[in-house]
């Protein structure tokens, strides 16, 4: 069949889903009634998909009118290629959804960091000024869902660099925070990297894409599409009042202002008044440099914070200027997905107040080696779980400091999601101060 522009082009069709994750499983709940079959194939046996790849699944697929990729998949993967020159067409579920909606109602927000953020600031600045409002995508649900109604209202949609490059139209507005490195493992390359990230930006169809840094039009003006507009950053203590941390939010409070002006027609000013009259409200993410214990004993003073959701070295180097005058035990490590771990060691061996690097997975073993090559009197310590790394820490801050959990790595090697280990770092502190506060830990 010719390429679908939607799921509607699916009705009565063989459709495979390749990638049984949340997205797939989102996918296989649309397609029930309109498909006329559906084969399920993932990488891994366990997860309850028809096939597994290495036992029949790319045959299948090769069997079926379209194949739907979970955004996990390599485009440039072989064997995704090998169904393309089969004749099958690969398309993703957010295009096919994108095609379907109207894309002057959907507001997508990428970058290397504060993505998340961002989209949950948008949909409460819109919230704020009374609009209807969903946020999906990574930070909710897939918006193909058919749990979600979304035919009426704005449509926040964070967007990773995975699903970036499978879009073939563009949102009304797209929000891109920041530009770093990330993800190498997936794309090949930081060059490709960058170009797969800022491809919405680039899908055809009338949009603006934001800025929040002017330095990106100079540096990759050629990599972005659309109506460039650069969004302040706002100075005005807003970021405080929401309870957000870290001079890098006033960067992703003023896209947020700038994107719920645009789309409404309100001006900046009054956006922003209404923010502030219900800042109270807003919830930062969890592991978005949440506080999760602070102790103090002998006039010393113990934090330990979660800053699970910093998957990638340029938000842990956000995180650290945040604690930039405080002893700090930094946990970092997991998943290695061959990124260049040079900016966050520089930062790292830059610090003046004592730090300890505390090491877990490939990835944090990288981190620990780049460090020591820059400074060599920064202990390095590895810890086989999170329960260890956050007892290492707190011996390694005796008159008290910040333990934080910044991992700078995806969480996939011992963890099921970002979530997970941030409950299992959580725990762990949580038993400490039990300890603690039991009087069976001496140390403090």
């Amino acid at each position: 069949m010719s390429r679908p522009t939607g799921f509607a082009d699916l009705a009565g069709r063989r459709v495979g889903v390749f990638g049984l994750g949340i997205e797939g499983r989102a996918t296989v709940a649309r397609l029930r009634g309109l498909a006329a079959d559906v084969v399920t194939v993932d990488d891994d046996s366990s997860v309850g998909a028809d096939l597994a790849t290495r036992a029949g699944g790319l045959e299948a697929l090769e069997r079926c009118d379209v194949v739907i990729k979970g955004p996990g998949i390599p485009r440039r993967r072989a064997d995704v290629r090998g169904l393309e020159d089969a004749g099958v067409p690969v398309v993703s579920a957010l295009d096919l959804w994108l095609h379907g909606v109207d894309r002057r109602r959907v507001i997508a927000v990428t970058g290397t960091k504060g993505k998340s953020t961002t989209t949950a600031l948008i949909d409460f600045a819109l919230r704020c000024l009374g609009e209807r409002s969903q946020r999906l995508g990574n930070i909710g649900l897939p918006p193909y869902d058919p749990a979600l109604d979304t035919s009426s209202g704005w449509l926040v949609v964070e967007v990773s660099s995975f699903q970036s490059l499978d879009l073939t139209v563009a949102p009304g507005i797209v929000v891109v925070t920041s530009l770093g490195s990330d993800h190498l493992d997936w794309h090949g390359s930081l060059a490709q990297y960058h170009a797969d990230k800022l491809h919405v930006t680039r899908a055809p169809g009338e949009h603006v894409t934001l800025i929040a840094d002017p330095r990106l039009r100079e540096t990759h003006g050629d990599l972005l599409g659309g109506i460039v507009e650069v969004a302040a950053a706002d100075h005005t203590g807003l970021a405080d009042a929401l309870h957000l941390l870290g001079h890098h939010n006033d960067a992703n409070v003023g896209l947020a202002l700038a994107a719920a002006s645009r789309v409404t027609g309100r001006e900046l000013a009054a956006v922003r008044a209404a923010v502030r009259a219900r800042a109270s409200e807003f919830v930062p993410l969890p592991g978005r440099l949440t506080l999760v214990a602070e102790l103090e004993r002998h006039d010393h003073r113990w934090r330990f914070v979660d800053d699970g959701l910093a998957t990638a070295p340029l938000p842990v180097v956000a995180a650290l200027e945040v604690v930039a005058h405080e002893p700090v035990a930094l946990i970092v490590g997991g998943q290695d997905r061959g990124v260049d771990y040079a900016p966050l060691a520089r930062a790292v061996a830059a610090r003046r107040p004592p730090t300890t690097l505390l090491v877990t997975g490939q990835a944090g073993g990288r981190i620990g080696e780049a460090v020591r090559a820059l400074a060599p009197h920064i202990p390095v310590v590895a810890a086989r779980d999170l329960a260890g790394a956050v007892r290492a820490g707190r011996d390694a801050l005796p008159t008290g400091g910040v333990v934080l959990l910044s991992p700078g790595a995806p969480s996939f090697d011992q963890y099921e999601n970002w979530e997970h280990r941030s409950a299992v770092f959580a725990m762990a502190v949580t038993v400490l101060v039990d300890e603690w506060s039991l009087g069976r830990d001496s140390n403090p």
